[in-house]
């Protein structure tokens, strides 16, 4: 069992990214060779949100500090159980991961080493303790303005690590989200050279050259909720539009929803020992 932490700037897809996990019947696919069980209440209704929300062709509301949340303890808190079958890659097993979907806010907060309020404290307390094993890093942007703001919140969450003596056991895993975009459809195979190094540099360096972070803890992907709509046809499989919250992404077309990635992150973050081989 694997408590993770999922964090991003807002409008980077993290609970979209939740929901597709939940949505068991989707996120399967006929090559893929596993299983997601949700066990909790919050889960089967984020299932629930994607089968009557999404694949209706609307966007999921984003999670935000406010109304009914008030603390860490308000906000979501997801339960999985995934299953992955024996492959050429990896043996059977079986592993739960409990997630916690904390508002973009308190990502873009973290830059600010001077700044605090309840929802951030419990965040920082919450995502470093030691049961804690892994974070999920959600990214979605790559001009030069938002590298740049990446690479400080980088650099600031690792002098958190280490205030709290996680930078030997707490690992990161950073993905680059909506990667069905033309732009970042072929760089998706070595996200870290196609993806990272290419488009957010200052962000890379910032995780890659920090003395104090252990770089086994650290690994680079490419993820897409939505996919795009078949293999010889590799337009995204979703629509940009104006919501409620501002700009937002729906999905294209429903049956071929397929999505890219999702679980490879999550399973090596679970790991209490060195991977030996990749769900694909």
């Amino acid at each position: 069992m694997g408590n993770i932490c999922v964090i991003g700037p807002r409008g980077s897809g993290k609970t979209t990214y939740l929901a597709a996990l939940a949505y068991k019947k989707q996120t399967m696919g006929k090559s893929k060779k596993f299983n997601i069980i949700p066990l909790n209440d919050d889960a089967r209704q984020l299932a629930d949100k994607a089968e009557n929300i999404i694949c209706q062709g609307e966007c999921l509301e984003p999670t935000v500090i406010g109304g009914e949340i008030k603390s860490v303890d308000d906000l979501p808190y997801y339960s999985f159980q995934l299953e992955i079958a024996k492959s050429w890659f990896v043996n059977p097993e079986s592993f739960q991961v409990n997630v916690r979907d904390y508002p973009g806010e308190v990502f873009e907060k973290i830059a600010d080493s001077n700044f605090s309020d309840a929802i951030y404290e419990g965040f920082i307390n919450e995502c470093l303790m030691k049961d804690v094993v892994g974070c999920l890093i959600i990214l979605t942007e790559w001009d030069r303005a938002n590298d740049s703001f990446y690479g400080r919140v980088m650099n600031q969450f690792i002098k958190l690590m280490d205030s709290h003596n996680r930078t030997h056991d707490l690992r990161l895993a950073v993905a680059m989200s909506k990667c069905e975009r033309g732009e970042l459809w072929s760089g998706r195979l070595d996200p870290e050279t196609d993806l990272f190094r290419l488009h957010l540099p200052k962000t890379t360096d910032a995780l890659r050259n920090n003395r104090i972070l252990s770089q086994n803890l650290l690994r680079f992907y490419a993820i897409s909720t939505f996919g795009v709509l078949k293999r010889n046809d590799p337009r995204p499989n979703r629509i940009d539009e104006q919501g409620k919250s501002g700009k937002a992404s729906v999905l294209r077309d429903a049956p071929r929803w397929l999505s890219y990635n999702l679980i490879e992150p999550l399973h090596w973050l679970s790991q209490t020992t060195k991977l030996k081989g990749k769900v694909k």
